[in-house]
Parts: structure tokens; C-alpha cells; sequence
């Protein structure tokens, strides 16, 4: 109990002596959502960035009314049960911090489970679960991949089938959030409304859009049993987000584009299980088996998109100097697989059969082209093998043996030519083609596409899901599921494709 010694101050109105001190009750645009039994860890519990000897947890405390600061304590054990505590300790937080609780916790053992929980306004949160990273050997890892999570295209099935998985890390690749305003880009009929009703600007506006994400039951069920590994891609922010601006930033209307950023970032680190250092883009070894590469492909280097493929070809930056030289130093790594955590797709992908006036997709790497080409030579003269791209945005599931120049320089029946393997993961809910055409004239799409792009070996443009990444010395294999529907909570899931890469090879079967 000692713990909770702490006085709360509460804001003092105007009042006379002789009265007690008026409070002030605090209130949100999505109290209407809360789960009352929750109370008042109503955004349930998460994990995240796992290392092999720390991870983070995370929680929101919600009060009643305004406090100045709230007490939390936190409980780490190594059984469901919490009769030993393994770690403990007392923190707080603020409005400053909206509320929310972040706890880097080290001295942890490698590649074990851990239970934590919080305590706070005299009431315990529900217990979270995660997991460390192994420190040498593994002789398997398993991860679930996802992007693309809009709150008005549906709900979120994928991340509650992904809770039922036995995994070692959730990586979400992207599009956590999405900035738009009430019916810009969703299904408004099934009951799900953005909140705030506008598009997002302000801090308050993202911190509020990231508090409403955070109730659906199937985020709060996947947060409470894996760690989490995020990077964010353009959504976050703005749709078409750069350094220095993005598609969906008018500054004659919405002011300038670097606040919006600096707002947008802060409420990301806020309510996401994240480590924060000096850059975004980071790494994660698991032992000798895996080292993946988080890159950040929107605010740390990347240059205004060009407007034409020619434009595509002149000197342009995706990653910048620096992450550029650091991404290429962790390329060389002794890990068996080398992962490379990337938002937008970096193999060539040949558009004409499907989008005659949009060749490339100059958002991603085929905008970039010097530098896409830069890495790729660093791979062949450095002779580096088990390269994986793992890779969300496009709402589509993709299995590619990557390749560029594929015209001159790959063989569909050998894979030579191939110098890594790149596995897209579809969206959570954001809309692909489905959400616009019939089924078969989507599938008619797909099948114009693999034959104008040999060394894509599978799409899928109409489904929302997950991919399952099983990583063994051996092999690296791919399971792509996708959940029946969008518009009610709703526990049916199918795996649709598996694909699988031996090591040494570049070639899919």
C-alpha cells in the first residue's frame, strides 16, 4: 500500500475557503465507447519493442475527473498467477503524457514469458502477457505481420485470430491509424465513425484517433498476449507523407506541415508500446536465427515522390545518408535471415496491364530507383543470401522473388536474376479492390498482373488479413490468412496461400 502514498492534486476552481475544492470531470469524445468493466484501463494493456533482456509496457489510465498526476504501479511475473513478482516498481503520469504509461523494463532473461500488470485509482488492470527475445540459438521463430488498419472499413478480426496465435512478436509494417475525416475513406454504414469527425491535425486530434483504435476488442485482445514491433508509414501522419510535406497537407488550411508532423509523432510514442531513441528506424536481433530491420520510409530521409518514371530514374532519396549507410551495416549481420521491416513494396511491379496511365507506383521504391539499385548492388557484391522483405501499403498480399530490370536480367523458371524474396502482407481492413469491383473482375486484375510480372508468384487484391512468418534455420515460410468479413466482429479465418523459401535460395514453391 505504500505505493499509493502519493497525493493526487486535482485542479482547484474558484471557490471559497469554507468549501472543498471543486473538481473538474474529465471527459473524451469516445467516453461513450468505454467498456465499463475496464474501468479505468478502458484501452486494456500492451508490449512492445522486445530485446532479449527488456521489453516496454504500456497502459492508459483514465480518471473521473482532471488530476495533475496519477500514481501507477507496475507488476512483472514469470506466472499468470503473479505469486512472485520478478519486477515492480511505482511511476505516474500526466496529462502531459495523455494519460498514458510507458515502462521500459530491464533485467529480463532472453527468450521467456513474462505477465504484467498495472495498478492505479485503487483498481488493477487486466494482466498483459509478452515476451523477450531469444539471445543466441532459436530453432524457430513465428511472427504475425499486418498493415493497414482503418477503423470505418471494419473491424479489426485479423488482430483478435492473430491473438490466438502462439507467436514471438506482432510486426505492424504501417497505417495504424488513418487521418481522414468522417466518410472520406471508409464504410460509415456498419456503424464505425471516426472520431474526431474531421481530419486529423492537431495533438489533440491524434491522441483522440489513437484513443478510439485502441477500443476495438480485437487490438486489445492481440495487445494484451504479443510484443509488439511498429514502424509507421504514411497514414500516421498524412496520406503521401514525406519530410517536408505530404499529398493529404493542405498548409493554406491546415498550417504547417511540420507542427502536424511533430503532433502526429508525439501522440504515436504516447499511445503505442514503442521505444523512443534519437531515430525511428531500429533493429531487432533473435539470436543467431533472425535480425530484423525496422526502416522508416517517410520522415527520416525520404524526398517529395516524382511526379513521372522518367523523374523516377534522377538521384532521389527514400531512406536518407544516414539510415541509408545503417541499413546497409545491419545487411551484413551473421543472422541466418536478415528482415527487412519495409512500408512500401521495393520489387519492380510492372502496372500497365491493370493502370495503363500509372505505370509504376512512384509512392514506393520504383520512385526511387538509385537508390533501390544502391542496395541492391550492396547485396550481390556483398554476396549476402536469406534476405526477406516483409511489406504492407498496398492492401494487397503479394509472394515476389524480388527482382529488378526483370525484362532483361530474370528467369521465371530458374528465379536467377532473383536477390532476396519480398512477402507483402494485405490490410487488416483498409479497402483493396474488392471494396470497389466485383470479385471477378478483381481476380481477372490479379491474373493480368502475374502475367506481366513473372517473378510475382502470388496476389490477392480482395481479401483483409494477416501473414504468418515462420522463420527456421532451413527454410522461411510464408502463411497468408484472411478473415471471412469486416462489418461485425466475427471469428472465421481461412489461410488462403503458403509459400515457402529455403535458405540460400531465392526462389518461392
Amino acid at each position: 500500500m505504500r505505493y499509493f502514498a502519493l497525493l493526487l492534486p486535482v485542479f482547484i476552481l474558484c471557490c471559497s475557503s469554507e468549501k472543498e475544492p471543486a473538481k473538474k470531470t474529465f471527459t473524451e469524445p469516445v467516453s461513450h465507447l468505454y467498456d465499463s468493466n475496464l474501468k479505468p484501463f478502458y484501452h486494456g494493456v500492451a508490449s512492445g519493442d522486445p530485446l532479449p533482456d527488456r521489453v516496454i509496457i504500456w497502459t492508459r489510465v483514465t480518471p473521473d475527473d482532471s488530476l495533475d498526476r496519477i500514481a501507477v504501479k507496475w507488476e512483472i511475473s514469470d506466472n499468470p498467477g503473479f505469486n512472485t513478482l520478478v519486477k515492480w516498481d511505482t511511476t505516474s503520469t500526466t496529462p502531459l503524457k495523455d494519460y498514458t504509461v510507458k515502462v521500459d523494463v530491464s533485467g529480463l532473461q532472453p527468450g521467456t514469458f513474462y505477465y504484467y500488470r498495472f495498478h492505479a485509482l485503487n483498481t488493477t488492470s487486466l494482466a498483459g502477457r509478452t515476451k523477450t527475445a531469444p539471445a543466441s540459438v532459436a530453432d524457430s521463430l513465428k511472427f504475425a505481420v499486418v498493415s493497414c488498419s482503418n477503423w470505418e472499413w471494419g473491424y479489426f478480426n485479423a488482430y483478435a485470430r492473430i491473438a490466438e496465435k502462439e507467436l514471438d512478436a506482432v510486426i505492424h509494417l504501417g497505417d495504424y491509424i488513418y487521418e481522414y475525416g468522417v466518410g472520406r475513406y471508409g464504410d460509415t454504414t456498419i456503424g464505425r465513425i471516426n472520431i474526431p469527425r474531421h481530419e486529423i491535425v492537431s495533438l489533440k486530434d491524434y491522441r483522440t484517433r489513437h484513443s478510439l483504435y485502441r477500443l476495438d476488442e480485437g487490438l486489445r485482445a492481440m495487445s494484451a498476449v504479443h510484443p509488439l514491433i511498429a514502424i509507421w508509414d504514411d497514414h500516421e501522419v498524412a496520406n503521401n507523407s514525406y519530410t517536408e510535406g505530404a499529398e493529404n497537407h493542405q498548409p493554406e488550411k491546415e498550417g504547417d506541415y511540420a507542427t502536424r508532423k511533430n503532433a502526429a509523432r508525439q501522440a504515436y510514442y504516447e499511445w503505442l508500446p514503442i521505444r523512443e531513441g534519437k531515430t525511428h528506424y531500429r533493429s531487432f536481433s533473435f539470436g543467431e536465427l533472425a535480425h530484423l530491420i525496422m526502416l522508416d520510409e517517410r520522415l527520416e530521409g525520404r524526398e517529395a515522390p516524382p511526379a513521372t518514371p522518367e523523374e523516377a530514374s534522377r538521384q532521389r532519396s527514400m531512406l536518407g545518408n544516414t539510415q541509408l549507410t545503417w541499413l546497409l551495416e545491419n545487411l551484413k549481420t551473421p543472422a541466418q535471415w536478415k528482415i527487412i521491416g519495409n512500408q512500401v513494396i521495393f520489387s519492380d511491379i510492372d502496372l500497365r496491364a491493370v493502370y495503363p496511365n500509372m505505370p509504376r507506383n512512384l509512392d514506393a521504391w520504383d520512385g526511387y530507383l538509385s537508390e533501390k539499385q544502391l542496395i541492391k548492388k550492396f547485396i550481390l557484391d556483398n554476396q549476402i543470401n536469406n534476405i526477406l522483405f516483409i511489406t504492407g501499403d498496398t492492401h494487397a498480399a503479394w509472394g515476389i522473388e524480388t527482382a529488378t530490370d526483370v525484362a532483361h536480367t530474370y528467369n521465371y523458371r530458374t528465379s536467377a536474376g532473383a536477390f532476396a524474396v519480398e512477402f507483402g502482407t494485405t490490410s487488416v481492413t483498409s479497402a483493396n479492390d474488392n471494396e470497389y469491383r466485383p470479385t471477378d473482375s478483381v481476380k481477372r486484375m490479379e491474373q493480368k498482373l502475374l502475367a506481366a510480372n513473372p517473378h510475382i508468384k502470388y496476389l490477392n487484391d480482395r481479401d483483409h488479413g494477416y501473414l504468418l512468418l515462420t522463420l527456421t534455420p532451413q527454410q522461411a515460410k510464408a502463411e497468408y490468412f484472411v478473415v471471412e468479413t469486416l462489418r461485425e466482429m466475427d471469428a472465421r479465418e481461412r489461410r488462403d496461400k503458403v509459400l515457402t523459401v529455403l535458405a540460400g535460395t531465392t526462389r518461392l514453391f
